[in-house]
């Protein structure tokens, strides 16, 4: 009789250990499932939402506790991104001409959470901001000079290009770190044109060294014809 009653509480102390171990599975795969807590990673802030409305707090770096469903986490880079845009301008003379602006610029930390609400993540800001962005200030740079002057100016139109899009992008909560002039073309025709226009320059130079060195050796000779004084 007493073998049976150790034999049941063994069992009754297994089924208990048992669903105390299920129980604590649920309890841990409910938690998980749920995320009462969120980790914002190195380079990124979180914008907080509750029942998908922004809300004014942002999170920093690390592990926060959260109300699982009512709220959720966006994490957004606040790191500099690099972007390479080409556009298409003509300049005060009517030349067509490609630049392909390297964009080096990011969210300001402190406006995550109102960027993500008016723009949305960081393909949304690129798409719908800074390639337009972009566009219109290099056009509107450009058509200010002539081909010629975009050519020889071309640090001081990229100090007005970068400029512009710093101003342009402010309001948006977008840093503009850099900006590079990566590659400036212009039609074959034009190119030919200046290459040929280039080519003259020298040939005219080469003349006119020429003429003076000429020049010299005769009025040498003559020295020399002349004899000492």
């Amino acid at each position: 009789m007493r073998s049976r009653n150790i034999s049941y509480d063994n069992s009754k102390t297994i089924l208990s250990i048992g669903g105390a171990v299920v129980g604590g599975l649920f309890i841990l795969i409910l938690a998980t499932a749920l995320k009462p807590f969120a980790i914002v990673n190195a380079g990124t802030r979180g914008v907080v939402m509750k029942f998908g409305k922004v809300q004014d707090v942002i999170l920093d770096e690390g592990i926060h506790p959260i109300m699982p469903i009512v709220t959720t986490i966006k994490s957004l880079s606040v790191r500099v991104q690099k972007n390479d845009i080409p556009a298409a301008a003509a300049s005060k003379d009517l030349q067509d001409v490609k630049i392909n602006v390297a964009l080096n610029w990011s969210i300001d930390p402190t406006r995550v959470n109102e960027v993500f609400q008016q723009i949305g993540d960081e393909q949304q800001i690129v798409l719908r901001i800074i390639n337009p962005a972009v566009a219109e200030v290099v056009k509107a740079a450009t058509a200010k000079k002539n081909a010629e002057e975009i050519i020889t100016k071309r640090t001081e139109l990229k100090q007005e290009i970068d400029n512009q899009i710093k101003e342009r992008l402010a309001p948006y909560g977008l840093l503009v770190q850099d900006i590079s002039l990566v590659d400036v073309t212009f039609s074959p025709e034009f190119a030919k044109a200046i290459e040929a226009k280039q080519i003259a320059e020298q040939e005219a130079k080469r003349a006119e060294f020429i003429a003076q060195k000429a020049t010299q050796e005769a009025q040498a000779e003559i020295n020399r014809a002349k004899g000492p004084s």
